[in-house]
C-alpha cells in the first residue's frame, strides 16, 4: 500500500529525525547558491522562495558576519579572518589573527547578540514558520578556530599546547552556543552543524584527539541545542568512519552529508546506526551534480533512497551542499527524482 503525502514539510522532517512513519522521504539542503536555484525559477524573490517552489521540504539560514575592512577580492570578517571571494557562496580563509597567547587573551569574538546575525532566520521564519523545517548552519568550536589560527597549526598545538587549544575553543564556543540559542528561540528547528572533521582518506586527527579535544564542545553544542527545544545535526565531510560511534554517541538527531566517495557508504551507515540516528545525503555534489546527466543523478537518488530509506529515518540530500559548480539541470533531476522514487510503503517504513 502506497500512503498518500499527508504530512507538512516541517512534519515529514521531524519524523525522519525522530524515527516515525513517513509518508515521503524529504528533500532538503542546507546550503543551495543562487546561481543554481534562481535560473529553475525565473520568477522568484530569492533563494528561499526558489527552494519552495521547487519542492525542498526546509528552508535554510546562517549567521551573518560582516566584512570590516576589504581590498580587491580579498576582505577581513568579524572574526578577524581574513579570506579570498570567488564564485562559491563560502570564501576562503587565508590566515587569522592568533599567532599567540598575547593574541589570543586580546582577541575579542563577534557580538553574538548584534541585531542583524540572525536577521536572514527572522525573515525565514516569518515567512515560512508551520509549511517548511526551518533551518539553521552554524559550527561549534573547531572550525573557527582553525580558521582564526591556521588549520595546521591548530593540529600542532593539539600536541604543543593543549591548554591554549582549549581556551581558543572555549572562547569560541560560547560565542557561537550563544548565537544557536539565539537562532533557536527565533523559530529555527534544526541546526546542522558544519565542523569539518576529515578529508576522503580519514579523521585530520586520531579518535583519542578528537574526545580531547573536540568532541567535548560537539557536545556541548548538541545538549545546548536539545535543551532549547531544537534537533541538531551533525556534518562533516569526508571518511569520518573511525570517529562515528563518538558522533553517533552524542545523541545527536541526523548525520550528514554521508559523502560517497570518502567511503561513507550509505547502505553500510544505514546498517551501523540507522535505527539511532537520522542520515542525510550522499549525493555526490563533487562530479555527480557537476558533470553527470540528469539521468546519471535520478539513478543515484534512486540508489540512495533504496539504501537509506528502509525504517525511515533518511532524508534526501546532496553529499555536501549545492555550490555554484553544480549544474541546475541536475539539482532539478535531483529533487524530482526525490519525489519519484521516495513514497514510503509500508514495507519501507517497516
Amino acid at each position: 500500500m502506497v500512503l498518500k503525502c499527508t504530512l507538512s514539510r516541517n512534519e515529514r522532517v521531524a519524523a525522519a529525525l525522530t524515527g516515525k512513519p513517513l509518508d515521503r522521504v524529504p528533500i532538503v539542503e542546507f546550503v543551495v547558491d543562487p546561481s543554481v536555484a534562481l535560473p529553475l525559477v525565473p520568477d522568484a524573490m530569492d533563494v528561499a522562495d526558489a527552494c519552495d517552489k521547487l519542492g525542498l521540504d526546509n528552508v535554510g539560514s546562517g549567521a551573518t558576519f560582516l566584512k570590516v575592512s576589504e581590498c580587491g577580492d580579498e576582505y577581513v570578517d568579524e572574526w578577524g579572518v581574513r579570506y579570498r571571494g570567488g564564485p562559491q557562496v563560502v570564501s576562503h580563509p587565508l590566515c587569522g589573527p592568533i599567532k599567540s597567547r598575547d593574541d589570543l587573551a586580546a582577541w575579542n569574538p563577534p557580538d553574538p547578540d548584534a541585531r542583524f546575525r540572525i536577521k536572514v532566520l527572522q525573515d525565514m521564519v516569518a515567512r515560512y514558520k508551520g509549511r517548511h523545517a526551518i533551518f539553521f548552519h552554524h559550527r561549534a568550536a573547531f572550525m573557527w578556530s582553525a580558521y582564526l589560527v591556521g588549520l595546521d597549526r591548530l593540529l600542532e598545538l593539539f600536541y604543543e599546547d593543549p591548554g591554549f587549544v582549549h581556551e581558543l575553543f572555549e572562547k569560541v564556543f560560547r560565542t557561537n552556543e550563544r548565537i544557536v540559542r539565539n537562532a533557536v528561540r527565533a523559530g529555527a528547528e534544526v541546526i546542522c552543524l558544519g565542523d569539518d572533521y576529515a578529508s576522503n582518506q580519514g579523521p585530520l586527527f586520531s579518535p583519542k584527539m578528537f574526545r580531547e579535544f573536540v568532541l567535548p564542545y560537539l557536545q556541548r553544542m548538541i545538549d545546548a541545542i536539545h535543551e532549547e527545544g531544537a534537533f541538531a545535526v551533525k556534518h562533516s565531510d569526508g571518511n569520518i568512519w573511525p570517529i562515528l560511534d563518538d558522533i553517533v554517541n552524542t545523541g545527536v538527531d541526523g548525520l550528514n552529508p554521508i559523502e560517497p566517495v570518502a567511503n561513507m557508504d550509505l547502505g553500510e551507515v544505514k546498517a551501523a546506526y540507522g535505527d539511532r540516528i537520522c542520515l542525510v545525503g550522499n549525493i555526490d555534489c563533487g562530479d555527480l551534480l557537476c558533470n553527470g546527466s540528469p539521468e546519471d543523478v535520478e539513478k543515484a537518488v534512486e540508489a540512495a533512497i533504496r539504501a537509506g530509506s528502509p525504517g525511515g529515518r533518511y532524508m534526501l540530500s546532496s553529499s555536501n551542499s549545492i555550490h555554484a559548480s553544480v549544474k541546475p539541470e541536475n539539482f532539478k533531476a535531483m529533487i524530482d527524482a526525490g519525489y519519484k522514487y521516495g513514497i514510503m510503503d509500508e514495507e519501507s517504513r517497516s
